[in-house]
């Protein structure tokens, strides 16, 4: 098993090295000019020298804080509201239709809304990531409640367990993998979300450096943005599987 990983990875990283490699050679030939595509080795320096000055450093920081503290919210309601309304068949009936209008509804729509609202603070932008990452930790919640055998709240009542506990010690456990798989795809559309703010709001962060690299014609600048802003993306979601991995690891060894 132990192997297999590791061939994988070697495997995967070998084929990004390929690819970095690949657009090199096409930097380098100008099949692309370099005012539109940059070689990786720009990119890099470009990367260095915003970290070396501190302007892309408090950028990336700005972003994930903002990345964090809304899904870290939307997180709590979701998993909340989430455990109520999978528990119960009056709640799903009331509040069924509300969720289905609201569900498809993208972020993106709703800027201009909070916008007037809340007006270019960082309050708009944390409340517009909040009810974008909301909405998979919400539902997949109430799939992993309404889910749950009927027979284990049979044996917490046997037990004399309150409702509470009978859902935080019996019925949370069994949701548990669906509500971590919505958490992490939460995580990715908060960082969406929080890019797409600040390039429409004209706050400052990751999302404000690419939207300025790019009307300025400052190429090195934008992939250096672009790659910081997939690295932060990958790291994110494997640090969240590894909690994943280790929260479930009773599932692992039923198995």
């Amino acid at each position: 098993m132990r192997a297999n990983r590791l061939i994988s990875l070697f495997s995967g990283l070998l084929v990004a090295a390929l690819l970095v490699l690949l657009w090199q050679w096409i930097a380098d030939h100008r099949f692309i000019s370099p005012v539109f595509l940059p070689g990786p080795d720009r990119a890099w320096s470009a990367m260095i020298k915003g970290f070396a000055t501190g302007d892309l450093l408090t950028k990336f920081l700005l972003t994930i804080e903002r990345m964090f503290w809304g899904w870290l919210v939307a997180s709590l309601v979701g998993i909340v509201l989430g455990a109520a309304v999978g528990t119960s068949p009056t709640l799903r009936s009331y509040l069924g239709p509300m969720l289905e209008f609201l569900r498809p509804l993208p972020a993106s729509a709703i800027i201009p809304v909070a916008i007037a609202i809340l007006g270019l603070t960082d309050a708009m932008v944390l409340s517009v990531i909040v009810f974008g990452a909301l909405w998979p930790v919400l539902l997949s919640t109430i799939q992993g409640f309404s889910s749950v055998e009927p027979t284990l709240y049979e044996v917490g009542r046997a037990l004399g367990f309150s409702r509470t506990a009978t859902i935080v010690k019996i019925a949370l456990p069994s949701a548990s993998p669906d509500i971590l798989s919505g958490m992490r795809l939460g995580l990715t559309v908060a960082l969406i979300v929080a890019i797409v703010c600040e390039m429409l709001a004209g706050r400052d962060g990751l999302g404000n450096w690419i939207l300025l690299a790019a009307r300025a014609f400052r190429a090195p600048d934008l992939y250096a943005g672009v790659i910081l802003l997939a690295a932060l993306g990958c790291l994110s979601s494997l640090l969240l599987a590894i909690v994943e991995q280790r929260l479930l690891h009773w599932r692992n060894r039923a198995r």
